[in-house]
């Protein structure tokens, strides 16, 4: 019985490329064997979305597809067909190309004068499918691999879907790296994975971790993990690039007469000399200071925003004082205007 590939993927027919795609996804998700431990039917039908998937995504096949109708090449190729192939093609006058399909590159031309161009690997497995059928898989001079109808009963190889994976780690971590353990579930059991933090990883950067994603299918290679990374809030810390920002309280007195300030960085305390009438919300450079690339040894800088520490209580002596500041420093003011 003729099976119809676009129904076989939900799809009506002449659907386009990214319609193909999507339904492919979406249904290899569901009927994965990974997903799927055990359940025959569903390993069946995977098989047979992705025979549906490898014909309807490749241009050539489905063009072929869609002109002769046939819904499976290899089961649904009856004497009719096979006469109006050859008819078509001209028996095998129709192609050109050297040594027939194995490996080679070619083309051949239909009844109605439309060209077709393929890849020999490609096409000598395809038309293996087709001619098996007919032939019973026997061996025969000009298809597949160089000789013969090579490519007869094999099962196409499919790689695994990837695995997507958020990974929360702390503005430390992002910045002088380490190694995290993470847990996620995989084909049904769960799977236990140390994963290398580079430094100076940004928040929403993704690391690839290549071959610990899904199976792939009739030995096909495994998916790679995703692990996209999601930076954690530090209190008075935040970081744009490779530049940081945070904040430094320093004394009221060096604020007015200068002096030097040990300030928090990411590589330790370092002193820095302010200058005398440093104003609060006023920013101080601290150059190569910030994060280091990941890429090469460049660093970004330290941005520290000064706000002034203000007593909540003086006592007599300091009070007094206080105040005659305040009044030397009208009259000063008073006196320059």
């Amino acid at each position: 019985m003729a099976v119809d590939y676009y129904e076989m993927l939900g799809l009506k027919k002449g659907a386009d490329e990214k319609e193909i795609k999507s339904a492919y996804r979406k249904l290899a998700k569901k009927y994965h064997p990974d997903m799927n431990p055990g359940d025959k039917d569903a390993e069946k039908k995977f098989k047979e979305i992705t025979d549906a998937y490898n014909v309807l995504s490749d241009p050539e096949k489905k063009k072929m597809y869609d002109t002769y109708g046939t819904a499976d090449f290899g089961e649904g190729f009856n004497a009719g067909d096979a006469s109006e192939f050859f008819r078509n093609f001209g028996g095998f006058g129709g192609f050109s190309g050297a040594s027939g399909f194995g490996g080679q590159t070619g083309s051949y031309t239909d009844g109605s004068g439309t060209t077709f161009h393929f890849e020999g690997g490609d096409m000598g497995g395809m038309f293996g499918d087709i001619f098996g059928s007919m032939f019973g898989g026997g061996r025969s001079s000009g298809f597949g691999g160089g000789s013969g109808f090579g490519g007869f009963g094999r099962k196409r190889q499919t790689r695994g879907e990837d695995y997507n994976y958020e990974m929360e780690i702390g503005f430390d971590e992002s910045i002088y790296g380490g190694e995290k353990v993470i847990r996620y579930s995989k084909g049904g059991k769960v799977e236990t994975l140390k994963v290398k933090i580079p430094a100076g990883i940004e928040d929403g950067k993704t690391l690839r971790l290549r071959g610990k994603g899904l199976a792939g299918a009739n030995g096909g290679p495994a998916g790679d993990l995703l692990v996209k990374i999601k930076v954690l809030d530090k209190p008075g810390w935040e970081r744009k690039g490779l530049d940081v920002y945070t904040t430094a309280n320093i004394p009221f007195t060096t604020a007015v007469f200068g002096g030097e300030v040990k300030f928090h960085t990411l590589g330790g305390d370092v002193a820095f000399k302010v200058p005398a009438g440093t104003q609060s919300g006023s920013k101080i450079r601290l150059k190569g200071k910030g994060v280091k690339s990941m890429n090469s040894d460049k660093c970004g800088d330290e941005y520290v925003t000064i706000q002034i520490s203000v007593p909540k209580k003086v006592g007599r002596a300091a009070a007094k004082a206080l105040r005659e500041f305040e009044k030397l420093t009208v009259d000063e003011e008073a006196f320059v205007q």
